[in-house]
């Protein structure tokens, strides 16, 4: 059976890791721009005013992406680049920008896959209290109608938000990545309820502002659990525990189910309201019903995973000594894209597209001036097989979306990881095709049948 036939084939990239130019033509500062001023906020000194320099390179970036064969580019729009100040003016420099990008992709056969959030806040707003302020719904709902108001006229797939378990998580609880903050609890459960109330809203405004019939999905993320055997108390198992609100209120954003009950159920999982109580913002009806609102496809963003076995209760599987992982150190679970999208198409009952799933691997130009990377072959290999897997399996699948197209700027670890299935050299910005480039051209141009 393999994929469904009109399957979309993409790669996937961001503003801030990709467009560089990040003072330019009128854009306005992200917390990003701010954070990688700080000293030791990056682990390699770095930052992303240049990146890739897609913003001045777009066009050469969408002749390898045409020529690669992809069906989709999923990119995101840098939100100060359109409104330097988070609302108010307009900056049509920027919005001309992402229109010359569309219809470029446009020219050259590839879908346009529009995320409105990518975790560049701009700091005009963080400033006025970013996710906590009561107005952030409405700045994010404005922002996302002006977009959709511009490009769907040409685009019909947007994205509202990209992984709010790491912009809360990351950015506020563990001050990981931008701002850098450690908030007490409540803050977070508040920021994590604008932020739902956020997507609610864009939703209403861009099926208000929409020049046609638009798609519009969400991208969250989550490590996916798979059962250690085949037994259907382990796969029970895995199915609990992927979808159980996390105790450990250290790290309790990493979870799948407070971040898409609401949005997909519209309810809070029973668990959450029990474990988070002390903290949790007043949760009201007309909250749930605006958080609720229909989308057309559920994005989910999976990287690895972790096994389940049966026990008195669920149990978490140690991974054996000197397991498999990428250069980030990441664990290699193929089996994750297939119980994923099983367990989430199971409960949530909507089209699923995989947003990001790639691995960083140690690339470098070799002797002969090519690209060698056998090690991110065999691990799409073995991960695409699992979602075929799924596919074949029933589940509702129309897309993968390979991370990332071009190496970029990897957040807190700057330049030290290279996800792209091009190789960029940062220094002179010349690309190189990997050989995995190579072999997605292929896969892509056999429908995935070289699996």
């Amino acid at each position: 059976m393999g994929f469904r036939k009109d399957f979309v084939w993409g790669a996937a990239s961001s503003a801030y890791q990709v467009e560089g130019a990040a003072d330019r033509d009128g854009k306005g500062d992200s917390i990003w721009d701010r954070y990688c001023r700080e000293p030791g906020r990056i682990l390699d000194g770095s930052d992303g005013s240049r990146a890739c320099m897609h913003y001045d390179r777009y066009e050469e970036d969408v002749r390898h992406m045409a020529q690669m064969g992809l069906k989709a580019y999923r990119f995101s729009i840098s939100w100060p680049r359109i409104y330097p100040e988070g609302t108010g003016a307009v900056n049509e420099k920027g919005l001309r920008f992402y229109s010359d990008l569309v219809d470029c992709l446009l020219a050259h056969g590839i879908e346009p896959w529009i995320t409105l959030f990518h975790w560049d806040l701009p700091c005009a707003l963080y400033e006025r209290g970013g996710y906590l302020n009561p107005d952030f719904p409405g700045w994010f709902a404005d922002y996302a109608g002006t977009v959709v108001k511009a490009l769907s006229d040409r685009s019909t797939h947007f994205i509202t938000f990209n992984e709010p378990q790491c912009f809360v998580g990351l950015g506020f609880l563990t001050g990981e990545h931008a701002p850098g903050l450690r908030m007490m609890l409540s803050d977070t459960f508040r920021m994590a309820h604008r932020v739902l109330l956020a997507h609610g809203r864009a939703v209403q405004s861009m099926r208000a502002a929409a020049a046609q019939p638009i798609q519009i999905g969400y991208a969250p993320t989550c490590g996916a659990a798979y059962p250690v055997g085949s037994s259907p108390e382990d796969v029970e198992a895995a199915k609990i525990g992927y979808f159980a609100c996390p105790e450990d209120l250290s790290n309790w954003t990493w979870n799948v189910s407070w971040w898409s009950d609401p949005v997909l159920l519209g309810t809070y999982p029973e668990d959450g309201l029990r474990l988070y109580e002390p903290w949790l913002p007043h949760i009201g009806q007309d909250d749930l019903r605006l958080i609720h609102q229909p989308i057309d496809f559920y994005g989910q963003n999976i990287y690895n995973g972790t096994a389940y076995r049966a026990g008195r209760v669920p149990e978490a599987v140690r991974r054996y000594d000197g397991f498999p992982k990428t250069a980030a150190q990441w664990p290699v679970t193929p089996e994750c894209l297939y119980w994923g999208p099983r367990f989430l198409y199971e409960r949530y009952q909507t089209p699923i597209y995989i947003t990001e799933n790639g691995m960083s691997c140690h690339d470098t130009v070799s002797l002969d001036g090519k690209v060698h990377d056998p090690n991110r072959i065999d691990f799409l290999q073995r991960y695409l097989r699992e979602l075929r897997r799924a596919s074949e399996d029933g589940v509702d699948i129309r897309g993968y979306f390979q991370w990332s197209l071009t190496d970029n700027f990897e957040w807190a670890r700057g330049y030290q990881e290279r996800f792209g299935l091009i190789y960029v050299d940062f220094q002179t910005q010349e690309r190189i095709w990997k050989d995995s480039a190579y072999w997605y051209q292929e896969l892509i141009r056999s429908s995935g049948e070289i699996l």
